[in-house]
């Protein structure tokens, strides 16, 4: 008996070690799509009918230095080991390597890691997974761009609701209605400081964003995540204006409180309702 538990235990570290692995190379690859999905939309916004060419996928494309366009041997592009190893600089010109690239890669790791060990390993755990990938890639394009691009909301949105009639982390009522409640909250949001400033105060993503959060759990989970993005970005930026590190006027992008909100909620939104209920005497 204490044999069988010993290997199992063993066979569960080996497992959540594969995990680590797999969250660094999930994270190599979201690097790729933070810097080549944005390259994309700008060329077919912009670029396309000033006959500029066209930037490269997703796949297929070799990775290149941005500062000699050198292609990135594959020993040089090992997720952590590699910039380490190169100290954070260019194998051919010595130019240095943007730290978001460990920092993706380190994160992912980190956040794979976690939802396996708050999920256990089950047919749930691998849709949180790919969940918790698609809302890291979000919040770096927008941190870098100020964009949400449609071709990660909307399917994120949809997987949402497929996973809930599946019998996912909400009912399918509950998903449909917070992807509609997700996006008109935000909207109605939008109009009011629209109508009160003549500013725009947030992007379509955002709402897009956030119907996405509701599809995946709920308009259950919807004040919650509304707090807790809300909240984090209002200490963020009052504590970055104290140490004059952001001008007033200087936008924000909301995307990535949104995403750590829904991540947070995801996992462990139901136990920090019951806080919040306990806390205010609800």
């Amino acid at each position: 008996m204490i044999e069988a538990l010993a290997n199992a235990q063993g066979i569960e570290g080996w497992l959540y070690a594969l995990t680590v692995v797999l969250g660094l190379m999930v994270g190599s690859f979201l690097n790729v799509v933070i810097v080549r999905i944005p390259q994309r939309l700008q060329w077919q916004w912009h670029g396309k009918a000033k006959g500029l060419p066209k930037p490269p996928g997703i796949a297929g494309a070799t990775s290149r230095c941005p500062h000699c366009r050198q292609s990135i041997r594959w020993r040089d592009n090992l997720p952590l080991i590699s910039f380490l190893v190169l100290k954070g600089r260019c194998h051919w010109c010595s130019g240095e390597i943007s730290r978001r690239y460990p920092l993706v890669e380190a994160l992912c790791a980190a956040l794979t890691l976690i939802v396996v060990w708050v999920l256990g390993f089950q047919w749930l755990t691998l849709t949180a997974l790919a969940f918790t990938w698609c809302l890291i890639a979000l919040a770096f394009i927008d941190l870098e761009h100020f964009l949400l691009p449609d071709c990660i909301t909307l399917p994120l949105l949809t997987a949402g609701l497929i996973v809930s009639a599946m019998g996912g982390f909400t009912d399918l009522i509950s998903a449909l209605v917070g992807a509609v409640a997700g996006y008109g909250i935000l909207w109605a949001v939008f109009q009011a400081f629209r109508i009160a400033t003549g500013k725009e105060g947030m992007g379509y993503g955002d709402f897009k964003l956030l119907a996405a959060l509701g599809a995946w759990m709920g308009w259950q989970m919807l004040p919650l995540i509304i707090l807790l993005s809300a909240g984090t970005g209002a200490i963020i930026g009052i504590t970055m204006l104290v140490l004059k590190k952001q001008e007033r006027s200087q936008p924000v992008p909301f995307g990535p409180y949104l995403t750590g909100g829904g991540w947070l909620a995801l996992l462990w939104g139901t136990d920090l309702n019951r806080f919040y209920l306990a806390l205010t005497g609800f």
